[in-house]
């Protein structure tokens, strides 16, 4: 008979599990830390809707936080949302999500164990991560079940939520069905029996749902972790929803070079997100930064090998630094003196930029060039989601073959 595996009792990295890149954890911290010190096995979890093919890296720390757990021998699960993702979650949400067919939703989630497998270990012999779906439970409920759910939960606590405020002040309507999506949330909790439930500060309300429920039905404590989102240094989220997301299945290159058109203020809170650099190296770093000691370039580029290392290994960040340095070296000429510029606002999208700029006809006609990737920025291919960063980086567009007349330098106003 297999032994229980014994969780690890270390305070020191208890401690840096329930303080680091933290927003807000429920209870409390300590009621968390005392927990986790009490050598129970718990079961976390940390659940993602599959509305597109790829994480990103603003997963990454939340998933940082469960490869956490599982180090320390807790029992942990990537639940993927295959069947939430059919309705959509309304969180940080100024309208209802598009509503994607059973199809879609399982075509999106065929990547998401590799993915996170960068992170998470799922072949550890002894404790290996698990992978869920959601369907698995929802699909089965009946009416009568919903109900049941539903009338733990009140409508007052759904409208006063910050996204729903602002659609009825702007007039916007609001589904029923949004109403339900925290309710399967909660019964994702309940579904696992789930101790703890990992997420971004977004997902506040829905997890607290999961806990009211674990609470009612089966008399314990459920703890939420809520982490700090990936946000650029004007407070604005990293991700899908904003157009500026870095997948997890971007070549480094192109991670390398996503991550050094992110302002330069964003170093330190990206390196305590998405890494597991100690926040004392960390703390240096961003005084060196602040004393002027270490330029704000510099500190995007250990940024960058930081983080694809961590994503696509050593060799990957070392080559990746080398082939973005070589590029753009290439762009950094005397001839970048004397290219005509063309005025842009930070976060304007690179479709009216490429038209206003004349570089193309139309915005169907830009859509079609950057399809075909000859679209770059920085000697990099672009895709059509691409905004302006706020970035002390010279940007070069180039658009085509190698003319003078096909290059502009970005001018942010």
């Amino acid at each position: 008979m297999k032994k229980a595996l014994q969780p690890i009792v270390d305070k020191a990295n208890i401690h840096e599990l329930t303080t680091r890149a933290i927003a807000e954890i429920y209870p409390s911290p300590g009621a968390l830390e005392k927990e986790l010190q009490s050598g129970k096995r718990l079961t976390a979890y940390l659940g993602i809707d599959p509305t597109s093919p790829d994480l990103h890296v603003g997963h990454v720390s939340q998933l940082l936080k469960l490869r956490h757990l599982q180090k320390l021998n807790h029992r942990v699960i990537l639940l993927v949302g295959d069947f939430t993702a059919m309705v959509g979650d309304p969180s940080d949400k100024t309208a209802a999500r598009v509503k994607l067919s059973r199809k879609e939703v399982l075509a999106n989630a065929v990547g998401y164990r590799q993915q996170a497998s960068k992170i998470l270990d799922f072949n550890d012999p002894n404790n290996p991560a698990e992978l869920r779906f959601n369907s698995e439970w929802l699909s089965k409920m009946g009416f009568e079940d919903v109900l049941e759910l539903a009338s733990e939960v009140t409508v007052q606590q759904m409208l006063e939520r910050d996204m729903f405020q602002k659609r009825l002040s702007g007039n916007k309507p609001i589904s029923l069905h949004e109403f339900l999506y925290p309710i399967m949330q909660g019964k994702d909790s309940l579904a696992m029996e789930v101790d703890i439930e990992v997420g971004g500060s977004d997902q506040i309300f829905n997890m607290l749902v999961g806990s009211t429920f674990i609470k009612r039905h089966l008399n314990k404590q459920k703890y939420v972790i809520a982490g700090q989102l990936l946000v650029d240094p004007s407070g604005k989220k990293i991700g899908k929803t904003e157009g500026n997301m870095i997948t997890l299945n971007d070549s480094p290159l192109n991670m390398f070079h996503k991550i050094m058109l992110w302002g330069d203020g964003i170093t330190p809170h990206a390196l305590e997100l998405c890494s597991e650099l100690p926040i004392s190296e960390i703390e240096n770093i961003k005084h060196k930064l602040s004393s002027g000691e270490l330029s704000g370039i510099d500190g995007k580029m250990f940024l960058a090998e930081t983080i694809v290392k961590k994503l696509h290994g050593n060799s990957s960040a070392t080559q990746a630094r080398r082939e973005y340095l070589d590029l753009t070296s290439k762009v950094s000429s005397p001839v970048v003196t004397s290219l005509q510029s063309a005025a842009v606002t930070e976060n304007q999208n690179i479709i009216d930029i490429l038209v206003e700029s004349g570089l193309a006809t139309s915005k169907s006609a830009a859509r079609r060039l950057i399809e075909a990737g000859g679209v770059r920025i920085n000697n990099l291919p672009i895709g059509t989601d691409w905004i302006v960063p706020l970035t002390s980086e010279e940007l070069i567009l180039q658009v085509g073959k190698k003319l003078h007349s096909n290059y502009r330098l970005l001018n942010i106003k």
